[in-house]
């Protein structure tokens, strides 16, 4: 029985997902040899893991689609360029595999609205005069609306931290109006990221959180607010009719687990489409998931329970979008979505929001 160096907590579909990606790594990539980690409670002390590349050959990006590991690190609009994540050594890299499912398309918009129209039935062709031909990656700002954004629209980022979404695209729908898509991609992640002004060590009153009744009504009581200043309250409470909150009552804060995420991104889709400055006139946001993993339906459940306007956010599988490629005219898109299909394994199992 073959012995993988991977994590020893991992629920069944990561570890299934994990042992599938070290045999690619092995005997498709042909790298035997591990990555090491630091241990982050133990300084000093590195892990190997099979999953990771070690140091000489982390520069490759594997398992980035080749054909566009060059625009991955340098997008041909320099103001879009973006930080790799410490994990893109990863093979589970999900920020790794938003790109091999999104970029191979995005390059080709006339075949990128066919595909992913299939997904986002309004879109009509690909809008490339706005953002980076189209799209952008951890996407926070459009910067011909904002040439120097500062800490954004949700005042939160920073060279560390900060909302963005995996993906942003751009289109016009079939009534011309411009609409901007954002995305949240999962592979093996089981669960959304949960609140860090909960979290963190900042935060001495961490009982505040404990009554979200409280919390709508007097928003001082939430550090992200009090202490960071963040937008986040101010959007939710001057746009009722997307998140009503209703029948929060005594319960703990909504959004202190794996829906703080969800809450964060369907902020800033919401406070682009409030902007008088930005030219969107539709902003809708998604989940884009493994169709293995059902570990984040929960969360994405109860989130769109409590929107107002539940159009502006849905999830699907990457399953879905490499089906639709398969159908392309497009040689090099068939090819891409063969490879991508071989790399991921997608277990037929979908789920639809």
């Amino acid at each position: 029985m073959t012995e993988y160096r991977i994590p020893a907590r991992l629920n069944p579909f990561q570890r299934r997902m994990y042992e599938h990606l070290v045999e690619y790594k092995w005997n498709v990539l042909k790298v035997k040899e591990p990555g090491v980690w630091e241990h982050p409670k133990q300084k000093g002390t590195f892990v190997p893991y099979d999953t990771m590349f070690p140091e000489n050959l982390r520069h490759h990006l594997y398992p980035l689609y080749r054909p566009v590991v060059d625009i991955f690190r340098s997008p041909r609009d320099p103001r879009y360029a973006f930080k790799l994540h410490p994990m893109a050594v990863h093979m589970a890299s999900s920020q790794v595999a938003c790109a091999n499912l999104f970029l191979p398309l995005m390059v080709k918009p006339k075949t990128a609205a066919e595909v992913l129209s299939s997904i986002k039935t309004d879109m009509a062709e690909i809008a490339t005069d706005r953002l980076d031909s189209g799209f952008a990656v951890e996407f926070w700002n459009d910067f011909d609306v904002i040439p120097k954004p500062g800490k954004g629209l949700l005042n939160d980022h920073n060279k560390r931290a900060g909302t963005d979404a995996d993906i942003a695209v751009a289109y016009r729908d079939k009534d011309g109006v411009l609409c901007l898509w954002l995305i949240e991609h999962k592979l093996t992640e089981a669960e959304f990221t949960t609140c860090g002004g909960y979290r963190s060590d900042k935060n001495e009153n961490k009982s505040r959180c404990m009554a979200a009744e409280s919390v709508v009504s007097n928003p001082d009581t939430c550090h992200y607010h009090s202490a960071c200043r963040y937008e986040y309250w101010n959007i939710t409470l001057a746009n009722r009719n997307v998140f009503p909150l209703a029948g929060v009552g005594a319960a703990s804060c909504p959004f202190m687990g794996g829906m703080n995420q969800l809450w964060r991104n369907q902020l800033l889709a919401t406070a682009i489409e409030a902007s008088p400055d930005w030219p969107y006139e539709r902003v809708f946001f998604s989940v884009v998931h493994h169709p293995g993993n059902e570990y984040l339906n929960d969360s994405m459940r109860g989130f769109k329970d409590l929107l107002g306007t539940k159009d502006r956010f849905f999830w699907f599988t990457s399953d879905r979008v490499v089906e639709s490629a398969l159908g392309s005219d497009d040689e090099e898109t068939r090819a891409w979505a063969e490879w991508y299909r071989e790399l991921y394994r997608p277990v037929p199992s979908p789920t639809k929001g």
